[in-house]
This record gives C-alpha cells, sequence and structure tokens, in this order.
C-alpha cells in the first residue's frame, strides 16, 4: 500500500451541549493539526498516488470552511456534537468527495482510501478512514 500524505491545522470553537464532557459543555476554542491521508494499492501513471500539491490545496480549501467558526453553528454538525472523532470524520468526507472529482490525471487508482488524523494536542488525536 502507497501513501502520500499532508498536514495543515484549523482554528475552531465549539461546545459540548452533554454532561458527560464536564467543562467542556461552554464554549471553547481548539487548535486541530490535520492529516490528510491518501493510500492506494498501486501507483498511478507518474509512478505517485496522487498530486501533492492538489493534495495539499484541497485540504486548505476544506479547512477554510472551518478555519474561525464556531462549529455549533456549522451545518456539517447540526444536530450532533463536533468531537474530534465527527471533525475528523467529517474532512474525510469532504476530502473523498473532492478527491472524486478529479480527472483520471490528477485522482488516484481505484480501491483509493482517505485516513484523517484530527489531532487536539501532541498526545492527543482521533481518525477516521473511508475509500474515496
Amino acid at each position: 500500500m502507497f501513501t502520500v500524505a499532508v498536514s495543515d491545522h484549523v482554528m475552531i470553537a465549539h461546545s459540548f451541549a452533554d454532561p458527560f464532557f464536564g467543562p467542556a459543555q461552554r464554549l471553547h476554542g481548539a487548535t486541530y493539526a490535520i492529516d490528510l491521508e491518501v493510500h492506494a494499492p498501486s501507483l498511478g501513471p507518474h509512478d505517485v498516488v496522487m498530486d501533492i500539491g492538489a493534495l495539499h490545496s484541497l485540504l486548505r480549501a476544506i479547512l477554510a470552511e472551518l478555519d474561525y467558526r464556531n462549529l455549533d453553528e456549522h451545518a456539517a454538525f447540526a444536530g450532533r456534537l463536533s468531537t474530534t472523532e465527527r471533525v475528523a470524520q467529517h474532512v474525510a468526507d469532504r476530502a473523498s468527495a473532492s478527491i472524486a472529482t478529479l480527472d483520471a490525471d490528477g485522482a488516484p487508482v481505484a480501491g483509493a482510501t482517505v485516513r484523517v488524523v484530527a489531532r487536539e494536542s501532541p498526545t492527543a488525536y482521533a481518525a477516521y478512514s473511508r475509500p474515496v
């Protein structure tokens, strides 16, 4: 399995309306370091999984939709908590949809998967994987 990955970060605000989360029920900020990985069983026609520059641009565009926003008010999190796991899932879903629209020359080969790691601190993270 081959992998290409890029990283970026996003600054958000949110709260968790569930007593399980204790003080995090109050509005607070977070800076997530986000890793976006594309895994493929083989390389494409240019001996790469996909264009790394295109992958970074794609991640930046997805994170721009979240950056400096209160996720409590973001449509993607309506009716659910914006936990680190859900942030990773949202980015992976958006990345998969965006990658699927790339032309055949820029997209990864069939059978590719994406994995997003959302790091809320240097020692704590959540991840989500899905097919492209």
